[in-house]
C-alpha cells in the first residue's frame, strides 16, 4: 500500500520530529509504536492544530497529544471490508495489524479507492501588480515568475490538482492576458480553468462577488503567490467540522523584542524580562468560505479578505483559524523569490 515505516515514531519523540516525519511521508498522520512493535496511538494532522491552538509547546512528547485508542484492523481484513470500516466511521486513515496486535501496514482512503475528485471551487487572486518584486514585473506579472523555472502560478496549479481540486478560477487584472494565454482552459493540468477579470482592483475577497454563481460546497480562496505544501482537503475538512461560515488559515510569528522588558505598575518595576519572545498567528492568505459568504460581499467594490471576517463577525456568523504547520511561503519580495528558488526541493520532494 504504502511505506508505512516512515511514519513510525516513539512516544517519547519530540513534537516537533513527529511533524518532520508527517510531512515528509505526506500521509498526514504518524503511527506511534511501542518496543515490541504494538501500537501506542496515532499522531495526526488534527492531533497536531489542535495542540498549536491550544498553546501547547511543539517541544512536548507525541504522547502528550496522540491519540492512545485508534481504530485498528487485522491486516488479513478484505480489503471491501476495510473501505466499508472506514467510510463508515468517516477515517480516513486505518493502522493494520496481526494476530499479535504488532503493526504490519496503514490502510488509507487513496489507496483503496484512488484519489477522488472534489466537487470544491477553488479562486485564486492572481491579479496583483506584484509592486515589491519590481523590476521584475515591470513586463512580467508575478504569477508568472519562476521558481526552478516553472511559474508560481502553474506551481500552485499542479499542487490543486494533484489533490482532485479540478474546478479553478484565476481571479486576473494585471497583465492577463500573459496569464490567459500561458494556462489557456487548463488542459494541460486536467483542470477546467476559468477566468475572473477584474476591471479595478477588487481586493482579496471583492473579486469574489463577480463569480458567475454560488457554488454548492465551501470554497478555498487563495493567494496566487502562495508556495505550500499543505492539504487543502485537511483544510476543508476541519472548516466543517466547525461548523463555520469562514475559515482562514494562520501562521505561527514569534518577533523578539530586541531589549530587556520592564514591567511596572505605575512606577514600580515588578519585573524585568530579557529579550522575551512573543507568539502571534498572522494570516497565511488561504481561506475555506461556505456559500453563504457571498451575500456579505459589496458588488464590484473593493473588499479585503480581513473586512469580510470583521463583517462575518459582526453580524454573529462563526469563522475559525486553521493552523497551518506545514511548508508555506509568501512570495512579496524578491528576497522571497530568491529563498524560493533555494528551497524548490522542498515543494516537489
Amino acid at each position: 500500500m504504502n511505506d508505512w515505516k516512515e511514519v513510525v515514531v516513539r512516544r517519547e519523540m519530540p513534537l516537533t520530529e513527529a511533524i518532520a516525519k508527517i510531512d515528509r511521508s505526506g500521509l498526514q498522520l504518524a503511527l506511534v509504536l511501542n518496543s515490541d512493535k504494538t501500537l501506542a496511538g496515532v499522531l495526526s494532522d488534527g492531533d497536531v492544530r489542535r495542540a498549536i491552538l491550544g498553546g501547547k509547546s511543539l517541544d512536548i512528547s507525541v504522547a502528550e497529544v496522540m491519540n492512545p485508542q485508534p481504530t485498528v484492523a487485522l491486516a488479513s481484513m478484505p480489503r471491501s471490508k476495510m473501505l466499508g470500516l472506514m467510510r463508515r466511521l468517516v477515517i480516513h486513515h486505518l493502522p493494520l495489524v496481526n494476530a499479535t496486535n504488532q503493526v504490519v501496514g496503514l490502510a488509507t482512503l487513496d489507496d483503496l479507492i484512488g484519489a477522488v475528485e472534489r466537487p470544491n471551487w477553488v479562486v485564486l487572486m492572481a491579479g496583483g501588480l506584484g509592486t515589491r518584486l519590481h523590476p521584475l514585473t515591470k513586463e512580467c506579472p508575478k504569477p508568472l515568475l519562476k521558481v526552478g523555472g516553472k511559474p508560481i502560478l502553474e506551481i500552485i496549479l499542479e499542487s490543486f490538482a494533484e489533490q482532485g481540486f479540478k474546478h479553478i478560477f484565476l481571479s486576473v487584472n494585471y497583465k492577463a492576458e500573459m496569464i490567459q494565454d500561458y494556462f489557456g482552459e487548463g488542459d494541460r493540468w486536467g483542470v477546467q480553468l476559468n477566468y475572473i477579470h477584474e476591471k479595478e482592483r477588487l481586493g482579496t475577497a471583492g473579486a469574489l462577488s463577480l463569480l458567475p454563481e454560488h457554488p454548492t460546497t465551501p470554497m478555498i480562496v487563495m493567494n496566487g503567490d502562495i508556495l505550500t505544501r499543505t492539504s487543502f482537503d485537511s483544510l476543508l475538512k476541519f472548516h466543517e467540522a466547525q461548523d463555520v461560515v469562514a475559515t482562514m488559515a494562520v501562521r505561527e510569528y514569534d518577533f523578539q523584542v530586541p531589549y530587556g522588558v520592564v514591567r511596572m505598575n505605575g512606577s514600580k518595576i515588578e519585573a524585568i524580562e530579557e529579550k522575551p519572545v512573543q507568539h502571534f498567528f498572522v494570516n497565511a492568505g488561504i481561506y475555506a468560505l461556505s456559500p453563504k459568504v457571498l451575500d456579505y460581499l459589496p458588488e464590484k467594490a473593493f473588499f479585503d479578505m480581513p473586512t469580510l471576517f470583521e463583517r462575518l463577525m459582526a453580524v454573529d456568523l462563526p469563522t475559525a483559524a486553521y493552523p497551518l504547520r506545514e511548508y508555506w511561503l509568501d512570495i512579496g519580495r524578491i528576497s522571497d523569490l530568491e529563498k524560493a528558488n533555494q528551497q524548490i526541493g522542498t515543494l516537489i520532494e
